[in-house]
């Protein structure tokens, strides 16, 4: 049955086998860049191309939606703060002991004192006899001016 073998044996034998001789159907060899891998490169590269923009504005949404998470806590801390001080401004007590700190109020029939520190009471640090004070700005700024304004 060699002779006579099924034509569809013969041509998987052949199909299977190369022939390097010069004159029967040598194959070159594949070049390193087909049109194939050419017209591939150009898809991927079209391909990530069109991914980059929405890639970029996704990362740049997920950064603020984190810099709006942050201030959203930074926000309900205040506003648990003002709550609570809310409700300590509500109690008699707070008000009567902020009243007492702030204002130097005394209730009738307390004895209060205020103690000085010997400055004289306005609370300022006294004055040497040898220094001269800085002058404030205003003044400063017009002598400067009147300077400027007489001739040389």
């Amino acid at each position: 049955m060699a002779a006579g073998e099924d034509d569809r044996t013969g041509r998987a034998a052949s199909r299977g086998t190369r022939d390097d001789s010069p004159g029967g159907g040598a194959r070159r060899g594949n070049p390193a860049l087909t049109s194939r891998a050419a017209i591939l490169a150009v898809v991927v590269c079209a391909i990530a191309l069109s991914l980059a923009y929405p890639v970029r504005e996704y990362v740049a949404q997920r950064q603020e939606i984190a810099e709006l998470k942050q201030k959203e806590r930074v926000a309900r801390k205040q506003v648990d703060d003002l709550v609570q001080r809310k409700q300590r401004l509500g109690e008699e007590s707070y008000i009567k002991r902020e009243a007492t700190r702030r204002l130097h109020y005394c209730e009738p029939g307390v004895k209060c004192y205020i103690v000085l520190d010997g400055s004289g009471g306005d609370g300022q640090q006294p004055q040497r006899a040898g220094t001269r004070a800085k002058p404030p700005w205003y003044e400063t700024l017009w002598r400067s001016v009147e300077a400027a304004d007489q001739p040389r």
